[in-house]
């Protein structure tokens, strides 16, 4: 947006307290997707409150209501450590705003983050703001507009320490959480990403109606099942064809029939990275993805550990053996640094530009830093969100496709990658060696 600073308005945003570190990258993103600037002034992880500077109630409303961790956004009227502040401010600084909420239904309503009110002390808080003057008709249900009092609390703290009161301009999408929730789903597996960091994703890759959307560790469809609510053309694929076709009736495409969805679902196909028959050119708008930590077992790629096994076509009643329903191509190991350099490859090579590439990386906590991230010239890092575990994290790390022709950075040696052809699976895969040791304080 072209505005400066002096015409914005401030805003306040009620995060869930939850995915802390996801919350602002996700509504950055929202904030290039809609177009909407935002000037952030005050945010912390240990807070649900953030205060922001927008252009006006359209835009506000326009930014947040694709949000997945953000309950709410409100004009801000007034804040301050106890109630003769707050009052002092919103007659000093808003009532200029007053005239506009006259002759209009209208209700209030208390949030109280971290402790809660009698509905006595409720009410006289309301009969507080009496001042305002609101003439209009207090309706309950579907009012014109919607007056907040949002407490902070300290733990173990009967007094707020931070009041805030604005009229609500719009709210966020958590609804969505409980619509896609993975236990009403129809077919999932036991890695199947939850559906709430799954919708999160699909917001940080920017997807879009008409935006083709990519997973290449498709397995059940969670990352392409949250692109497709968003409008997204989805297409995916897996190494292991039975994830895709599922059985009894159950597979990738039942869960978009379930949701209405399969006019977004363009396809699933058995491919791998390193084999992929998609051709090499920039299509894809978004690419997410889960890819495999190898823990359950090796990472695998298709194709024969000996290069030199596997020429010669197989056939089994007369009939390649390739082209039966039943066919399982074989496998050869895989290292983990190789997938994630064949991810960034990949992603360089079929992303438009300004496409974003969205994955997860499992890290060991003890032993992460900043250059354990993958990068690429093509991609350009945007964010890095944790979810944190015990001794372990998953990061959600976010890129976008630069302008200028893919161009493949130095590679490691293949041996160091994929290692020799009898390599175990904890040699290609430091994060499983760790996981397996019991995170325990020795270099990987």
């Amino acid at each position: 947006m072209s505005e400066e600073p002096s015409q914005l308005q401030e805003y306040l945003i009620y995060f869930a307290q939850i995915h802390e570190t996801f919350r602002k990258a996700e509504l950055d993103s929202l904030s290039q997707l809609t177009g909407v600037g935002i000037e952030w002034k005050e945010y912390s992880d240990v807070s649900p409150f953030a205060i922001v500077h927008l252009p006006n109630n359209s835009s506000a409303k326009a930014l947040i209501e694709r949000s997945i961790l953000a309950k709410g956004i409100y004009e801000l009227w007034g804040t301050g450590p106890d109630y003769d502040h707050l009052h002092a401010t919103i007659k000093s600084q808003t009532s200029h705003l007053w005239p506009s909420c006259m002759s209009r239904t209208f209700k209030f309503e208390i949030e109280c983050y971290n402790g809660k009110r009698k509905q006595s002390a409720q009410r006289e808080i309301i009969e507080s703001f009496a001042y305002l003057g609101l003439d209009g008709e207090i309706r309950m249900k579907e009012p014109d507009m919607i007056f907040t009092v949002l407490e902070e609390f300290p733990e173990k703290v009967a007094t707020p320490t931070r009041i805030f009161f604005g009229r609500r301009v719009g709210g966020g999408s958590r609804a969505l959480v409980e619509r896609y929730d993975l236990k009403k789903r129809h077919y999932i597996g036991t890695t199947s990403m939850d559906a709430e960091l799954a919708l999160v994703t699909a917001n940080m890759a920017l997807v879009a109606p008409g935006k083709v959307a990519f997973d290449p560790f498709v397995g059940t469809g969670s990352f392409v099942v949250s692109c497709a609510h968003f409008g997204g053309l989805c297409l995916g694929s897996d190494i292991d064809g039975r994830q895709i076709r599922g059985k009894s009736g159950r597979s990738v495409l039942s869960n978009f029939q379930q949701y209405g969805l399969v006019g977004n679902y363009l396809d699933g196909f058995v491919s791998d990275l390193t084999n992929t028959p998609i051709r090499q050119t920039p299509f894809i708008d978004a690419i997410v993805c889960d890819p495999p930590y190898g823990v359950r077992e090796g990472l695998k790629v298709l194709g024969n550990r000996d290069p030199e096994k596997g020429k010669e076509p197989v056939i089994r009643d007369g009939v390649l053996r390739h082209l039966q329903d039943d066919y399982v191509p074989p496998k050869r190991p895989y290292g983990f640094l190789a997938m994630l350099d064949d991810i960034m490859q990949f992603a360089a090579d079929h992303l438009v530009p300004g496409g974003r590439l969205c994955f997860w990386m499992p890290t060991v906590n003890e032993d992460f830093s900043q250059l354990d991230i993958p990068s690429h010239p093509q991609l350009q890092l945007v964010s890095v969100c944790v979810q944190e575990f015990n001794k372990w994290s998953r990061r959600l790390i976010t890129y976008s496709r630069t302008q200028g022709c893919a161009q493949a950075p130095p590679m490691r040696e293949r041996e160091d990658r994929n290692g020799s052809k009898k390599a175990t699976a904890d040699e290609l895969n430091s994060f499983r060696k760790k996981y397996f040791e019991g995170f325990r304080s020795s270099e990987l």
